[in-house]
């Protein structure tokens, strides 16, 4: 038996909203896809301000929020990946946070 691999093509972000629990992004093949904002701690820390302030990183093959320093990716979205950051790395961030 052989498995064969299928090669999908990957959309571009060309929206981006997030919500108190819930982050969006609409895609250039008309879909929009929503997560848990739990899957990525550091925007669920953020305030609307700072969700707001997001950019397109790679032509729409990402979004970058510079307040929060944070980078997801629409492949990433959809394979359904979490943020890979680790509790170390984060309450490094958080702390730093705090301090400012």
């Amino acid at each position: 038996m052989s498995i064969s691999r299928i090669e999908i093509e990957v959309p571009d972000a060309v929206r981006v909203e997030v919500s108190d629990d819930t982050l969006t992004v609409e895609l250039s093949d008309a879909r929009a896809i929503a997560v848990p904002l739990t899957w990525y701690p550091r925007l669920l820390d953020g305030r609307p301000d700072e969700w707001r302030n997001w950019r397109l990183i790679g032509r729409g093959q990402g979004i970058h929020w510079d307040d929060l320093d944070e980078d997801v990716s629409v492949e990433g979205l959809l394979a359904g990946r979490r943020s890979g950051e680790s509790q170390t790395s984060l309450k490094r961030w958080l702390e730093a946070r705090a301090g400012h």
